[in-house]
């Protein structure tokens, strides 16, 4: 069955509810993956940040989930509860606000793989609204922040799935014995920071914090293998962009209290004399 033959009865759409509008379009990553992605609700609030204040999870099984969601600009009156229903056999999944504003809304997603790593979605949504001016300005709006969803998502999906085919089972395979890497000397480094590096078979981001102190941090971050490589440093901090997990840079340290460690990074080494900065691996 094709994605646009299946109908609402099918879905099993409450039969009170009025389509708003469809979405469709072919997303570059595996079913799998976007299995994946909708059952990671904490990414809600941090990758779409633009549209989410914040998520607090209520419930989660093989099924589904509930999650307390609040809408930008997060005061209260933009709270909603929302309840994720997988149907995996037939590839598709339903999300119903349970409350708040918008309530017994449903938005069905469909799914058809077109190859290893590419998609079909079909998204509709339907709607508690019976007017037809209204319904079709909120057809129109949902498909906007629906397209800016599924780009934010499609691109840590992308980039998950590369990540899957570079990052190898041992981390240190490729760093069993000390490596070094020698620059410049300070002050003429210091123009060319924050920079990435390569030090013992990883990749390391080497920065200066306020105090003038050079700091080295692993660019991969332990959750989901998150991007740090370009994410700004903060009070010597860095914050994962998917998931909003917070390191120390200076330690690798996890300063959220959710217990994670960025992979060790190198020792910085700065000659009194000559000034020149080295850089040495840490054994694994």
């Amino acid at each position: 069955m094709r994605i646009h033959d299946t109908t609402a009865d099918e879905l099993g759409v409450d039969l009170q509810l009025q389509l708003a509008t469809r979405y469709r379009r072919q997303v570059r990553a595996s079913v799998e993956r976007i299995w994946e992605n909708v059952f990671d609700w904490e990414h809600l609030p941090v990758l779409h940040q633009m549209l989410f204040n914040r998520a607090e999870l209520l419930n989660i099984d093989e099924r589904g989930w509930t999650v307390k969601l609040t809408r930008q600009p997060g005061d209260a009156s933009r709270m909603q509860v929302l309840a994720l229903k997988a149907d995996r056999p037939n590839t598709r999944y339903r999300v119903t606000t349970l409350e708040g504003s918008g309530t017994g809304t449903e938005i069905h997603t469909q799914m058809q793989p077109l190859g290893e790593h590419l998609t079909a979605i079909e998204v509709r949504y339907y709607l508690p609204e019976h007017r037809p001016d209204k319904l079709e300005l909120l057809g129109d709006k949902y498909s906007c922040s629906c397209q800016q969803l599924w780009n934010e998502d499609e691109a840590m999906m992308m980039h998950r799935e590369r990540m899957a085919l570079l990052l190898d089972a041992d981390a240190c395979a490729d760093a069993v014995s000390p490596s070094s890497l020698t620059l410049e000397a300070l002050p003429e480094l210091r123009k060319r920071l924050p920079l990435p590096v390569d030090v013992g078979g990883r990749r390391f981001r080497l920065v200066e914090l306020d105090s003038g102190e050079l700091a080295v941090h692993a660019t991969v971050c332990p959750h989901w293998q998150g991007p740090l490589d370009a994410v700004p440093v903060e009070n010597g901090c860095v914050r994962c962009p998917w998931h909003g997990y917070l390191f120390d840079v200076r330690t690798g340290a996890s300063t959220d209290g959710r217990g994670l460690q960025l992979a060790a990074a190198p020792s910085v080494f700065i000659d009194p004399e000559t000034q020149q900065v080295t850089l040495m691996a840490n054994s694994c």
